[in-house]
């Protein structure tokens, strides 16, 4: 549909790599959050029973994980993106 109204074959490519990008991201920054609070949350509960708990957070591993969701998200796109590239415009509108 964007190709209809002037997007290019490039554009288009670009669109969807950037989509997957944000969604991949978006996805490990919501896993790292959620893990983040259930780890806090679990260790409120043993901390009254272990007088040596502490919290530790690997920053390193965290974002490590989020730059590896970011490649994923990236090579996941990479054949839809392709397609999506060389699909006729006209034939993608008459099957809609």
């Amino acid at each position: 549909m964007l190709r209809a109204i002037g997007l290019d074959r490039r554009g288009v490519k670009r669109m969807v790599r950037l989509e997957s990008l944000v969604i991949s991201l978006f996805g490990g920054v919501l896993g790292i959050g959620l893990g983040v609070f259930f780890g806090w949350a679990a260790g409120e509960l043993l901390g009254t029973r272990m007088a040596t708990y502490e919290l530790v957070l690997p920053w390193a591993r965290m974002a490590v994980f989020l730059l590896l969701a970011a490649s994923v998200g990236v090579l996941a796109a990479l054949w839809p993106a392709r397609r999506a590239g060389r699909l006729n415009m006209l034939a993608a509108i008459k099957s809609q």
